[in-house]
C-alpha cells in the first residue's frame, strides 16, 4: 500500500456526514472524512479518555491501513461523541 492509497483512504468521504456540535451548543460542525474524525478527536475533543473514543481511534488506523473502512470510523466516531457527551446529528 503506497502512502497515496492511506491519504485517500482517510479523505474519501463518507456516505454520510455528522455534523457535531464540538466548541459550543448549536454551532455545529461538519464531519465527512476520516481523516476530519481523527483530527476533531485528537484535537478538539472535551475528554481525554474513554473506551470509545479509544476504540474509534483505533478503527481510523485501521482504515489507513486499508483494514476497515470509513463507515466503520464514522459508526465509531459516533459512539465517542456519543461517550463525550457531544451533541450531534447524523
Amino acid at each position: 500500500m503506497t502512502q497515496d492509497q492511506s491519504e485517500a483512504r482517510m479523505q474519501a468521504p463518507w456516505s454520510k456526514p455528522v455534523l457535531i456540535a464540538l466548541d459550543e451548543p448549536g454551532q455545529y460542525v461538519t464531519i465527512d472524512t476520516t481523516q476530519a474524525a481523527s483530527w476533531a478527536m485528537i484535537e478538539d475533543w472535551p475528554i481525554e479518555d474513554g473506551a470509545a473514543l479509544d476504540q474509534a481511534l483505533l478503527v481510523c488506523a485501521d482504515v489507513i491501513k486499508g483494514k476497515r473502512t470509513g463507515e466503520d470510523a464514522r459508526k465509531a466516531f459516533i459512539a465517542a461523541a456519543a461517550e463525550a457527551g457531544l451533541d450531534i446529528k447524523n
